[in-house]
């Protein structure tokens, strides 16, 4: 008898190890999902120059940029963003993020 206890504790132990493994498949599924919309719509909101410097950024923060990518996505899908959004404009609101982020520090 206490051997089908433990078959039972294995059976539940791989179902549940199942379910998470089902679970992770489907967060990543979603993850990639999302980046492909994020794509699809970097390429319409911003010009190639300011996509360009939001991939360069990313190398180095890639957190700051996802954010300013969405943000603006955001904005633009709202209608308050002129589209697309140029490359200085984007510098212009990089430098603002940095100095208030510098100022945050002193």
């Amino acid at each position: 008898m206490g051997e089908m206890s433990e078959d039972e504790e294995i059976a539940r132990i791989l179902e549940q190890r199942r379910r998470q493994m089902e679970k992770e498949l489907e967060e990543s599924k979603r993850k990639q999902e999302e980046q492909t919309v994020i794509k699809t719509l970097s390429r319409i909101v911003f010009t190639p120059e300011a996509r360009s410097r939001l991939n360069n950024l990313r190398l180095v923060k890639p957190q700051l940029a996802e954010q300013v990518e969405k943000y603006l996505i955001a904005l633009a899908q709202q209608g308050k963003l002129k589209i697309p959004v140029e490359d200085a404009y984007l510098k212009e609101i990089l430098e603002k993020i940095y100095l208030s982020s510098r100022r945050g520090m002193g």
